[in-house]
Parts: structure tokens; sequence; C-alpha cells
């Protein structure tokens, strides 16, 4: 199965100093390649220009100097040419989105992740530079701000302070030689359209089929996990949600095969991880013990549905096979024979031409193969209902063995249980298994693909 691609994009407010770090030998151990579409005066006066609209703005926070995008590569990249391969990639960029960049190609550490840092700016020169001329005397205090009149500059002594200006009348005050920025590079879709873009640009490049990436979309049923830096402090928080991401993504696929519809599984979704985690951050701020919680909640919330659901359909299928017998059995008229008189035979009307057989559509070319596995992904769920039945008697007994004469008891019963757990954890895994043994991705690509082939099998 081919691996999610990473670009992550952050906001930079200090474009200069992060140059120099990602651009430096002395900061990187293993930098293989710089290259940048343009001057570095650029980004000094693009920093400069954007903090003097920040603070002209008025706005709250830290000023936004310029973004910077993070490529993971696949690791057999390092065969093609670092300066190359940077610049093929910057270029693509550069060309599609209009603005300047500035990339560099590393190595971390241990060697284990090639990446391309890229930082673009949010805008371009102007063709002319607008410039504003002073009509009268203008007059800057220390900070910048424009005031009315001289006497507000000047010490006690009458003379003007440090670090005050005065711009005589015919002067240049004002200079802008940037655009405005790009409006684009602020709309939530712009990393997904960035992560879809370099994804085919990578998988176009790779010699190796199983090197080909595939990205991750947010609004789906599954879950994304994160990516847990080296020294992170909460690398353990990290973990245990981490797993607990992986618990949802695998009841996702036993809830799938059991039949619920993967609309039904966003609603969940949404309600019991992304509307409560948005409103856990509101109140607690990015606390990960929160987020365990409010995942684990959620595995068992749709848990219960599947079971429930499961429930329905055994009750559906007992009353189809129930068959009502009436207590007397009627005799039936014998009827008589009657005398009917033989028609003289028609001549027969030839029969019509049987036009030809339709041809199948593309999506039935594996309609055998599909069936097969979905047989297989059944079976194996009405495996793992059993299994979680059992598990639940387990629970069951548990929660009533109480009393201190019954520790011995009470530590079987919950190694019987975590046995059990760990076993459903296993044949969960093993759903996303079978699918991909067919040549499917997941299991949610297996079933898209498989309703849309049944619709077309049934017409």
């Amino acid at each position: 199965m081919p691996r999610n691609s990473f670009v992550q994009m952050s906001k930079l407010h200090n474009v200069r100093g992060r140059i120099y770090y990602i651009s430096s030998n002395k900061k990187q151990e293993n930098l293989y390649a710089v290259y940048e579409t343009t001057d570095r005066k650029f980004w000094t006066e693009l920093a400069k220009c954007n903090q003097a609209e920040f603070k002209k703005s008025g706005t709250e926070g830290k000023c936004i100097e310029a973004r910077e995008i993070i490529i993971a590569l696949p690791e057999s990249f390092v065969d093609y040419s670092p300066d190359g391969l940077l610049k093929y990639m910057t270029d693509k960029f550069k060309n599609r989105y209009g603005v300047d960049c500035i990339a560099a190609l590393h190595h971390n550490k241990r060697k284990t992740n090639y990446h391309i840092h890229l930082i673009f700016a949010e805008r371009n020169y102007l063709d002319e530079p607008i410039e504003k001329i002073a009509t009268r005397n203008m007059f800057y205090d220390e900070k910048g701000n424009h005031v009315r009149t001289k006497k507000e500059i000047l010490d006690e002594n009458g003379h003007i302070r440090k670090r005050c200006k005065v711009i005589k009348k015919g002067e240049v005050y004002e200079r802008q030689i940037f655009t405005i920025k790009d409006k684009r590079f602020k709309q939530e879709n712009f990393l997904d359209e960035v992560k879809e873009y370099y994804t085919d640009l990578m998988n176009g490049l790779v010699k190796d089929e199983k090197e080909k990436l595939a990205v991750f979309k947010r609004g789906d049923v599954y879950l994304a996990t994160k990516k847990i830096g080296k020294n992170n402090p909460k690398e353990q928080a990290i973990k245990n949600s981490n797993d607990m991401v992986k618990a949802w993504n695998k009841t996702v696929d036993q809830a799938l095969v059991t039949g619920i519809t993967r609309e039904e599984i966003i609603t969940v979704k949404k309600e019991q991880v992304v509307d409560k985690v948005q409103q856990s951050i509101k109140e607690r701020g990015h606390d990960r013990t929160f987020l365990f919680m409010i995942l684990f909640n959620a595995v068992e919330f749709l848990e219960k549905l599947i079971r429930e659901f499961i429930l329905k359909l055994e009750l559906r299928k007992e009353k189809k096979d129930v068959v009502v017998f009436s207590d007397h059995i009627q005799e039936q008229p014998v009827k008589k024979e009657t005398f009917v008189p033989k028609r003289v035979a028609e001549p027969k009307e030839e029969k019509p031409a049987i036009p030809p057989r339709p041809k199948a559509p593309a999506s039935l070319l594996k309609w055998n193969q599909m069936l097969e596995a979905n047989d297989r992904l059944k079976k194996q769920n009405q495996a793992i209902f059993k299994v979680e039945s059992d598990r639940n008697d387990v629970y069951m007994e548990l929660a009533k063995c109480t009393g201190i004469f019954k520790a011995g008891k009470r530590k079987k019963l919950q190694e019987e249980y975590d046995n059990l757990t760990e076993k459903v954890d296993n044949m969960k895994s093993r759903l996303k298994k079978i699918v991909q043994e067919y040549g499917y991705k997941t299991v949610d690509e297996f079933y898209r693909l498989y309703n849309n082939a049944s619709s077309d099998y049934y017409d």
C-alpha cells in the first residue's frame, strides 16, 4: 500500500533568520543544495514591507513575512542530482503560483528523512514603484508614527529627539514596491492543493511503483496520525493519541464491512471527534490527554453503532425465516374436465432478431474478484463480532467480580479480557490486508468501487 505524502506549511515571522538557518552549512549537518529564484535583497525588502503593512493595519499578533513548505521525498530520490532535483521542484512551484522562492535540500541527522524546505513570498515586485510625495513637512516620532507638529518631536532644548525624523515638502515619504498579498495562500484548501500537486510530481519521478505516494483526505472517514519529531516533550501523549487514531481507522473498516454508510461514519466523525476536539481546544488549549479521551469515546460510540446494526440485521433475517402454517388444511375441490374444441393453428409470426449482448462497463471487469473479496470481508467481520461478544461477556463477569477474596479470579478475567482485546485488534487489521491482496488501498476505497460496480451489474 502506498504511504501518505507529507507536505507541511508554516508561517514565518522572521524570514531572513529562517533563510539563514535552512541554507547555512553551519546550521545544517546534511545540506545538499540551495536554490534561489531571486537575490537575498528581495527578502530583506519583503520583510520591511510586511512589517510596515502589519503595523499600519493595527492587527494584533505577529507579522507573517513569508511562508514555508516542507516536502518529504521518497528515499530513492537520493539517486537524482541534488541541484537538479531541487531546481525542478522549486521552479514548478514558482511557475504554478508566480512567486519567488528559496529552497534547500536536507537530510535529518540520522539520514532517514530526505526533504525540501521551500520558502515562498506572498507578494511580488510591482512593475513600477508607487511613490507618495509630501505636500508639506511631515514629522515622525521614535516609533515611526506620524505626528502633526514639529513640537511633538522636540526635546526640552528644542532639538529633534533621536530616532525622530522630518520629511521635507517635495520628498518621498512612502514608497511601495510590492503588490498586495496573494489571497490564495490564505485559503483553507491551498495546502491540500499543494499536497496533490507535489504528490503527482513525485509519483512521476519514482522508479518503483511501490514507492508511489497517496494524499490523505482530511474530510474522509479516516483520521491521520501525527508525526512525532525528535526530542518532542509530548512524545508519549502523541503516541497514545496516535494509537487511538489507528483504533478508530480499524473500527471504520469494520463499520464499512458491516454495511454502515460512509456518510453515517463521516457524521459520527464530525459529531464525536471534530466538534468535540474544537470545543476542547477552545476550553483547554491543545491538551493531548483530552484528545485521547475524545478518540477513545468515539471508538466506543462507533463500536456500539456496529453492534446495534448487526443485531438489527439478525432480527430482520429471523423474521424472513419465520414460516406461518395454517391450523386447518382445506380440501381443494376437484376440477371437472370440460370439452374444448381444438382451434386451427394460425401461421406463426417470425420472432424479431435478438439484439447483441450488452457490453459490460469497465467497472465490472473485476466483478468476480470483488464478490470474492466482499465474501471474505463479511466472514472476517462475523468472526470479529463473535470474539467481541465473548469479550463483552468477560467484561460483564469482570464487573460483577468484586470483593477481597476474588482477586485471583479478577486477575484471570482481566488477562482473558486483554487477550481478547488484542485478538479483536489483530482481526480488524486483517480487514485492510484482505482488500490490499486484491489491489485496493483501503476498505473505504474497495467499497466505493464495489458499490458502483454493484449498481452497474444490476443495471
